[in-house]
């Protein structure tokens, strides 16, 4: 068994302290009566991360649970479900309607394609509102208006208003609260409303036709970026499955745009806005006849979310009368159109190329060690991971002048096929294959913006451990039968079975190691050194003695998220 006490006592102690904070809630709450959102209660304490480790409560509420489980075998109640919620908060979904707003999902590339179309709009001067999933450092990321994350006293503000007046609408028929993405969502909603924002980019958490964004009734335009497999489990195990819940975001009169898509999911999309069409985006190249467009992010993958990006907001302005239509009208093909091939104007091509969007193909220099980290999640998006760092990675070698050492940074969650991701990286090359959980900090305060009490702690070493075991197998390693200790004092034992692969019990750890006391951000004297063995320092001469270290982290955008929290100190505050 591993020894996981000391860390569990770590991660709980917010919990113990969600508990607490639920108790002077229901008191508080209990003398101050409102019956609109608009009105904020006067609770003792307000501060953020009191509201965020309430929050936290939502991930684990026993109820909550239940009832998501008993939706599952009827999916259509989950919206159902969702429109009460919105209900409570005094939110009505025709309120929703005023918000102009461009709904996009799809499986790879949803989040950039959303980046860019909000970064386009800004450009021309609107007042956005942009709700994406998830965040990396701190939730507050989720909601952001004109490009930033929502400042902490306005997160803190609006969530006591909407978490507060679902407190008080419970009662002995309607216990429960929404769980933790509904309540943000609901929480964007607000926000956005509150805020008065003239469009909101919204980006569906999971699939599509029963994901809880989905209780839009108008958004003006709406997109499907590349679909994959991700999510089996509740949207299916296919490709074609998944493509008929991405295209349930489709609505009659609403324009639906979709980038090239495999025959078969293709097909399904064609389907599903059988009653309104379907329009194809054309390749980015064919937008380029006065010259090649940049773009703010790096990969070949992000040249078909900018297409549709540039679809998506050049409708959006022309509903907007901003623009003229297009002189070109849309060309059937197979019964789906193609759409025309813009022109983009001076704020779409700078809008383009001032996108960005951390943690997805992003490069950070701490001489002598550069990360490069990307949140693929899938087997599709860890081949363009693994293409974007082979494009950029030789440049950065050439310039260390001197040895390189590589070294993986890895951890994947829920169903993911790690063996197949995996496998995807062998050609990469890695001096260090290094494994860690998304846990922060294994000697820390509570960190309660990165808490994930849905799994637990032995479950995440657990998957660490066999991420480890595939990678030695994909190699053509020998098992080495003794196992060494990685920790030692009182964190928790890991084992650790060859001299390139390593399991740590959290990334600052992971990082400390990799780094080797050669980045000055990770050596700052506010971070508490993890202590490791004198052996496995010994293996680590490589890192001390190369004259750069490249570190690729991927996996899993939680864990880019938390290397970030260490590596870019502008992200907490």
């Amino acid at each position: 068994m591993l020894r996981l006490c000391r860390v569990l006592e770590r991660l709980h102690a917010c919990t113990e302290a969600s508990a607490s904070n639920r108790h002077w809630t229901r008191v508080a709450e209990l003398s101050v009566r409102f019956s609109s959102t608009k009105a904020a209660p006067r609770f003792r304490r307000m501060d953020y991360q009191d509201a965020v480790c309430t929050l936290n409560t939502l991930q684990t509420n026993a109820s909550a649970l239940e009832q998501v489980k008993r939706e599952r075998g009827h999916p259509q109640l989950q919206l159902q479900a969702m429109r009460g919620f919105l209900q409570r908060a005094g939110l009505k979904v025709e309120e929703l309607d005023r918000l102009n707003i461009i709904h996009v999902t799809g499986t790879k590339g949803k989040g950039s394609t959303c980046a860019f179309t909000e970064q386009i709009l800004r450009k021309y001067g609107f007042r956005t509102g942009f709700y994406s999933s998830p965040h990396l450092v701190q939730v507050r990321e989720r909601i952001r208006i004109n490009g930033l994350p929502i400042g902490k006293e306005l997160f803190t503000k609006y969530f006591w208003q909407v978490y507060g007046r679902l407190e008080e609408t419970k009662d002995a028929q309607i216990s429960s609260m929404p769980a933790y993405f509904r309540f943000l969502t609901i929480l964007a909603f607000h926000v956005f409303l509150q805020e008065k924002v003239d469009l909101a980019v919204i980006e569906v958490g999971i699939g599509g036709a029963y994901d809880c964004t989905n209780i839009i009734r108008r958004p003006w335009v709406c997109g499907i970026s590349s679909l994959g497999i991700d999510h089996t489990s509740i949207l299916g195990d296919t490709i074609e499955k998944i493509a008929w819940q991405k295209g349930g975001i489709f609505k009659l009169g609403v324009p639906a745009f979709t980038v090239k898509q495999p025959d078969g999911p293709m097909k399904v999309l064609q389907e599903r806005a059988e009653e309104i069409g379907l329009i194809l985006c054309p390749d980015l190249e064919e937008y380029e006849s006065e010259g090649s467009l940049s773009l703010g992010l790096t990969g070949h993958h992000q040249r078909s979310n900018a297409s549709l990006a540039l679809q998506l907001s050049h409708t959006w302005l022309q509903r907007h009368f901003l623009t003229d239509p297009a002189s070109s009208s849309p060309v059937e093909f197979s019964g789906v159109s193609s759409a025309p091939v813009i022109q983009p104007s001076p704020a779409m091509i700078k809008g383009l190329a001032e996108t960005e969007w951390p943690g997805r193909n992003q490069t950070l220099q701490h001489s002598p060690v550069t990360y490069f980290l990307d949140g693929a999640h899938t087997t599709r998006s860890m081949l363009a991971c693994v293409r974007w760092f082979n494009e950029v990675t030789p440049q950065h070698e050439r310039n260390a002048g001197g040895s390189v050492v590589r070294v993986l940074l890895f951890n994947a969650t829920g169903e993911r096929d790690c063996a197949a991701m995996l496998k995807l990286l062998v050609p990469c090359h890695f001096d260090f294959a290094v494994f860690c959980p998304n846990i922060t900090e294994a000697i820390a305060t509570c960190n309660a913006d990165q808490q994930n009490f849905n799994v637990s702690v032995e479950n995440m070493l657990s998957r660490c451990l066999d991420n480890q075991q595939s990678w030695r197998v994909l190699n053509g390693q020998e098992e080495k039968p003794e196992a060494e200790l990685l920790i030692r004092g009182g964190l928790p034992l890991v084992a650790e079975r060859h001299t390139d692969t390593l399991v740590f019990p959290c990334i600052l750890s992971a990082l400390q190691w990799i780094s080797q006391g050669r980045d000055s951000v990770l050596s700052d004297p506010n971070k508490c050194v993890i202590p490791v063995k004198p052996s496995i320092n010994t293996k680590a001469a490589p890192l001390r003695e190369a004259v750069s270290i490249h570190v690729l982290i991927t996996g899993s955008l939680h864990l880019v998220g938390g290397a970030l929290k260490h590596l870019d100190p502008s992200l907490n505050s």
